[in-house]
């Protein structure tokens, strides 16, 4: 390779971070290698640095990951309140369909309330969020996979557009952390 070349090579990617700034969109770790790279509208409201950001939630396991997202702080709780945290974070490839803050609102409060305080429930729900097993964007287009609560949920869609159940979007989807790829949904998914 000649030194044009290699020059040509550092220009390029440095053009792309500096457009990445400049457009507010938040790079997605360079270390990341699941198969596919962050997308969807979602993606935007992540923090732009920290450990809530796309590079700072693929050092992390899943529960601490969603733990340090503000757009998470309620699935978050729901996780400490179902005593989860060191099982979703101890466990390897898998993939979880983790409603952001927004799709809890959806839920009224009296419901949500009920919801937090019984724990054989909330476990329930929490894991049928979670498969187990690595999804990548290709699988999202027309999948059907077992949760780790023992039902299954359909996926469908193309491009940057998939819907998870025929009810939930995925918002941002493809994030990796340390031990599982996360799809930021904007529903809460109840199992059967």
């Amino acid at each position: 390779m000649n030194v044009t070349r290699i020059h040509r090579s550092v220009f390029a990617a440095s053009a792309a971070v500096v457009f990445s700034a400049v457009m507010g969109i938040a790079a997605p770790p360079a270390s990341a290698d699941n198969g596919t790279q962050p997308f969807g509208s979602g993606c935007s409201s992540l923090p732009a640095d920290g450990q809530g950001s796309l590079a700072g939630m693929a050092n992390d396991p899943v529960a601490t990951a969603a733990s340090n997202n503000p757009e998470l702080s309620t699935l978050a709780a729901a996780v400490k309140a179902a005593d989860l945290g060191d099982t979703l974070n101890n466990s390897k490839d898998i993939t979880v369909f983790a409603p952001t803050n927004a799709a809890f609102e959806k839920i009224p409060k009296a419901d949500l309330d009920a919801l937090l305080a019984d724990k054989s429930q909330l476990t329930k729900v929490l894991k049928y969020h979670v498969v187990g097993e690595k999804i990548t964007k290709s699988d999202l287009a027309k999948g059907d996979f077992k949760t780790l609560e023992g039902s299954n949920l359909t996926t469908s869609g193309s491009g940057d557009s998939f819907t998870v159940n025929d009810s939930a979007k995925i918002v941002c989807g493809g994030i990796p952390t340390a031990n599982a790829t996360v799809e930021l949904i904007d529903t809460v998914l109840m199992p059967e």
